[in-house]
Parts: C-alpha cells; sequence; structure tokens
C-alpha cells in the first residue's frame, strides 16, 4: 500500500467522506476484549476502516444482530472434502469461513510439488482465503510407495516463490525422526526457519516431547486425552482441537480449555466430508457444538478466529477492527450461532 492509497483509506476511517458500506447498529463480537458491543462498522474495499459511527453509500441496518469475525479452519485436507477447491469454497462460506490453512499430503503423495503447485493456482481469487503448509512426510515413511516425494529442494522452492500463500511445514509426521535426528527431516524444519511448523506426534511425552519441541514443531492436533493435551500446552504447543468426520476430539478435550489456557488453542476439522459439509456445517458446526458442551459463545469463537490467525501470523485476519479483512459474518443468535 502506498502513500495515495493509506491517504484514501484514512479519509474514510476520520469519516471525512463516505465508506463504500456501513453495517449500521452491529453488535460487535470483540475478539480483543471478550466483550459484545453495539457499533457501527465501516468498509472500505476489502477492509474495515474503522468501528463507530459512520455513514456509507450503502448502508445496511443489522437492528443489533451479531457481527463475528470470518471463521479459520486451521488444519484441513482440501482433497478428503471429496470436492475441487471452487466448490469446497462456495460451500463453506455459507457457513461462514473465511479463511482455510490447508495441509495438501494427499495430492503430494501423488503429484509431489506440481500438485501443491496445482492447489494454489485453483484457489486463486477464490471467496475464501487458502494458505498452505508444506508436506514434510511424503511419504509418510520409508516403508511407504508414493507418486512422488517432496525433499529439501522442493521446501525451498514453494517457500521462495509463494511467500504470501504457503506459510510454513505442515505436520510433522516423523516424530520418531525427528527425536532421534534424523539428518533428512532435521533439514526440512531448518529449511522453514522462524516460520509456522505443525507437529503430529500421538501420545509422545516426557523428555522425547521436550526434543520434539525443541526442533521446532509448535502445534499438536493428535491429543485425544487431557492429560496429553496438559502437558504439550505447559510444554508450549498450541493445542488444535479435532472435530471432523473421522477424528472427533471435542467432547474428550472440552474440559480442557480455560480462560489461562484460551489463547493456545485452536478448532479444526482435520477432515470433512462433502455430506457433512452440506448437510451439518464446516467450523460454525463446531462452534455449537463447543457451546453445547458449556464453552462460553465467545470463547468458542475466538478459538476459530483469531486464535489461528495469531498462530499463522495472518495479521489481518481473524478479528473485527481497524485495518483488518472485513470478513464478518452476521448471526441471527449467538448461542445458536445461526447465521
Amino acid at each position: 500500500m502506498d502513500v495515495l492509497q493509506l491517504s484514501y483509506f484514512l479519509e474514510r476511517a476520520r469519516g471525512d467522506k463516505p465508506s463504500d458500506l456501513v453495517l449500521k447498529n452491529a453488535n460487535i463480537v470483540n475478539v480483543f476484549t471478550g466483550e459484545i458491543h453495539q457499533e457501527d462498522i465501516a468498509i472500505c474495499k476489502e477492509y474495515i476502516v474503522g468501528i463507530g459511527k459512520y455513514q456509507g453509500i450503502k448502508e445496511i441496518d443489522l437492528n443489533g444482530k451479531y457481527v463475528c469475525p470470518g471463521l479459520i479452519d486451521a488444519h484441513i485436507h482440501i482433497e478428503s472434502s471429496f470436492l475441487m477447491p471452487v466448490e469446497f469454497a462456495k460451500l463453506v462460506a455459507q457457513h461462514g469461513t473465511s479463511c482455510v490453512v490447508c495441509d495438501p499430503h494427499e495430492i503430494a503423495n501423488v503429484m509431489g510439488k506440481e500438485g501443491i503447485e496445482l492447489f494454489i493456482r485453483l484457489t486463486q481469487g477464490l471467496n475464501v482465503d487458502f494458505f498452505f503448509m508444506i508436506p514434510t512426510c511424503v511419504p509418510a515413511t520409508d516403508l511407504e510407495t508414493s507418486g512422488s516425494k517432496i525433499d529439501l529442494q522442493d521446501i525451498e522452492y514453494l517457500l521462495n516463490k509463494y511467500p504470501n500463500r504457503v506459510l510454513g511445514l505442515a505436520e510433522v509426521m516423523n516424530y520418531p525422526g525427528v527425536c532421534r535426528g534424523d539428518r533428512e527431516i532435521l533439514r526440512k524444519i531448518i529449511k522453514a526457519k522462524d516460520r509456522p511448523i505443525d507437529g503430529h506426534a500421538p501420545l509422545l511425552k516426557d523428555k522425547d516431547l521436550n526434543a520434539y519441541i525443541f526442533a521446532g514443531p509448535k502445534s499438536d492436533h493428535e491429543c485425544t486425552n487431557i492429560e496429553e493435551a496438559k502437558e504439550k500446552l505447559r510444554k508450549g504447543m498450541f493445542i488444535f482441537i479435532r472435530e471432523g468426520t473421522t477424528e472427533k476430539n471435542l467432547e474428550d478435550l472440552a474440559s480442557l480449555i480455560t480462560k489461562d489456557n484460551l489463547s493456545r488453542i485452536c478448532l479444526v476439522t482435520d477432515d470433512r466430508h462433502a455430506d457433512e459439509l452440506y448437510k451439518y456445517g464446516h467450523m460454525d458446526f463446531i462452534i455449537r457444538k463447543a457451546i453445547s458442551l458449556g464453552i462460553d459463545p465467545i470463547s468458542a469463537i475466538r478459538m476459530a478466529t483469531i486464535n489461528p490467525a495469531s498462530y499463522f501470523s495472518l495479521k489481518r485476519h481473524g478479528a473485527i477492527g481497524c485495518g483488518y479483512y472485513a470478513n464478518l459474518v452476521i448471526l441471527e443468535d449467538l448461542k445458536g450461532f445461526a447465521i
């Protein structure tokens, strides 16, 4: 953004000129402060330029309806939905999803980096923002025969060519290799430098867990019991709680969530098939289930908005604030999360 563009937005932020769109009388779900307050939301082009009292070229009176940030799925394999990305985007956008972070492990197993690049092209300009993590274990083990392989050169190529779409390394499934110092997997981790590195370490604990975290992975979506999740939280990991088609951990881990550790927990699907996306929804379904399990609605929303945005450093995603993308979900009611 250059000086002229910034000045253009500042005129609207100050209210000197009308914004493109103003949502009047919105009950804003504030994921920064955990409160709800009624304000106008001023939007110019793709940005929120102001919160307060504004005039717009177009105005919509929400009459006190709730507005929360667009939902983020922090870990999903699009291939497992059995949908092309454009159809996936059409479907999940109806359920409030505005952003997904994909691990294209399945297509990489078949086509290598060319498959990942294909996905990057197919998701450009859709009504959901797609980001990618590079699969680290293709094939998953040395005992597996795959159609292709992701090596160190592929990782370097993808990180350099797509700096705004490729965020880091996807789930490091070879946790035994990491713990025992396997040079190949360690070189891949080092190549990611300070980028996010997702973990995959079911039931790993004690000193082996210490070694795994020290190597680089800072999240884990494989926790199935409270004690496992607590240890990983205490040692600095983000916990991604899965509630998808195959893995359903939310009910078992709901009591883990407190006001003190909430910022280190995200809700994810991992995988969700097309029929369930159609019948039940996407991240909105998980939020409704979390609320039904006694989790405060704003806390549930935080785990599907600002928390994944913070983990992945998606600085304009995940909240309703000045300078954030105008990815917004309007709700009839908060507790039932009816979009």
